[in-house]
């Protein structure tokens, strides 16, 4: 990350600019750094100003405790002053909530989109959110970054051979380095269910987006946000799953940001 900007309670954040156009802040999900968002970001340089950054506790940018979704906005807040007093906002999984969010919160956002934000969707999926909660929280209270990260792959739905080949991959350190976040996006998601209320006062145009290839219940968790937003619309991205490939994403999402 080549700039960094100050955040109202003084954490450092770092970020990248490329392109030219309306601005448009891309928000990565947990486990993830602005690099993350930087494939999708040259797919739409050419058509934006487009700004990519490592959330607190992540990559090149500071931290300071103790944690608040309010601190994460204000990050936002500064990035959008950063490039201009007002901005459109992307966010990916729970970055997309964080999005949503900063949205209701009153930030300046022009029009704001998001990809699988993992809502939970029933009474069952709710309770594995409370308990990865509860998971999650004693692992990192005590320090046990690796079992932390164990347990969030385990909630993607990854399988116990692949989680022990990530314990022996090159990556597994870089993963540690940034498992205590984690726990941001997992306050991020509240208490898993969809926050229709703060949805409600999302006065921006919202894009709510799911995979054509995913399963079902991404799609009722992106209509779900899309009908509690006053300007919310659902959509689907041919053909992908929550891995979604940015040659494939930024032409929809570049239509209605264009907008």
């Amino acid at each position: 990350m080549e700039k960094k900007t100050v955040s109202r309670d003084g954490t450092p954040i770092a970020y990248e600019r490329s392109g030219q156009g309306p601005a448009v802040v891309l928000v990565s999900g947990a486990m993830s750094t602005g690099a993350t968002m930087a494939p999708l970001a040259a797919e739409l340089s050419g058509r934006f100003d487009v700004t990519v950054y490592d959330r607190r506790g992540r990559g090149e940018s500071g931290d300071t405790a103790p944690y608040a979704v309010e601190r994460e906005i204000d990050d936002l807040a500064a990035l959008v002053e950063v490039v201009g007093g007002e901005a459109s906002l992307y966010g990916m999984s729970s970055g997309g909530a964080l999005v949503l969010r900063a949205a209701a919160s009153g930030l300046p956002v022009r029009r704001a989109a998001v990809y699988e934000v993992p809502y939970a969707m029933d009474d069952a999926a709710t309770r594995a959110a409370a308990e990865y909660t509860e998971r999650l929280a004693e692992a990192l209270g005590q320090d046990r970054r690796g079992d932390a990260v164990e347990l969030f792959l385990r909630r993607t739905g990854l399988g116990e051979d692949m989680i022990r080949g990530a314990r022996q991959s090159p990556m597994w350190a870089g993963m540690e380095s940034v498992a205590p976040s984690l726990a941001y996006d997992d306050t991020v998601m509240g208490d898993g269910r969809v926050p229709t209320s703060a949805i409600a006062s999302i006065t921006a145009p919202l894009l709510v987006l799911a995979g054509g290839a995913s399963d079902a219940w991404w799609h009722e968790a992106a209509r779900a946000v899309a009908q509690a937003a006053p300007d919310g619309r659902y959509g689907t991205v041919d053909g992908q799953t929550h891995m979604v490939e940015p040659g494939v994403l930024a032409p929809v999402l570049a239509e209605f940001l264009a907008g």
